[in-house]
């Protein structure tokens, strides 16, 4: 009978040993993807506003956690909408591969004399905080054959879009109503 118990209590007390490491390997990723930007080297204080478009009506910002989006014909929307860390972090990163801090050539070298345009046209403002330094880039679609450095930033600007055209927040504004001629 002595053995039946201790078997009973051993296999108790090997239950739940078992139960608390598993609980604290759950916690333990958790923690790290919480503090995923002190892992990944995204400075503490990073952040964005991009507004884009015709007229710069649509934005995203980040100190805000907003997205406003160009209705066209009938003004605009706001909804509340956040980035999680590892998206930041990833947005971080893409910005470093093209070196965001650096100065950039936006306006594209005439070709005999003269440089295509187009109307209507976007227009993307970014204004990017990184350790305490506001960066700002301001692009023009209007030309036909953009800048290497425009390029990248436009194509980095769809990224971020995409990101957030894919949230819930975001899905649930209403459809953009007419166009720009």
């Amino acid at each position: 009978m002595k053995k039946i118990i201790f078997f009973i209590v051993f296999t108790f007390i090997l239950s739940s040993c078992n139960q608390l490491n598993k609980e604290s390997n759950e916690v333990e990723v958790l923690h790290s993807d919480e503090n995923i930007s002190t892992v990944l080297n995204m400075p503490h204080d990073f952040g964005f506003i991009i507004q884009f478009g015709v007229g710069k009506k649509n934005e995203i910002n980040t100190f805000e956690n907003t997205v406003t989006k160009d209705l066209i014909s009938d003004g605009t929307a706001t909804a509340n909408v956040a980035l999680t860390d590892k998206e930041l972090n990833n947005i971080y990163e893409k910005m470093k591969e093209i070196n965001i801090e650096e100065s950039k050539n936006f306006i594209p070298k005439p070709i005999n004399g003269s440089i295509c345009v187009m109307e209507p046209h976007e227009e993307d403002e970014w204004e990017i905080t990184i350790n305490g330094e506001t960066i700002t880039h301001s692009i023009s679609g209007a030309y036909c054959d953009p800048t290497k450095d425009a390029q990248q930033l436009i194509e980095l600007r769809n990224y971020v879009f995409n990101i957030i055209k894919s949230k819930e927040e975001y899905l649930v504004l209403p459809a953009s109503n007419g166009s720009y001629e």
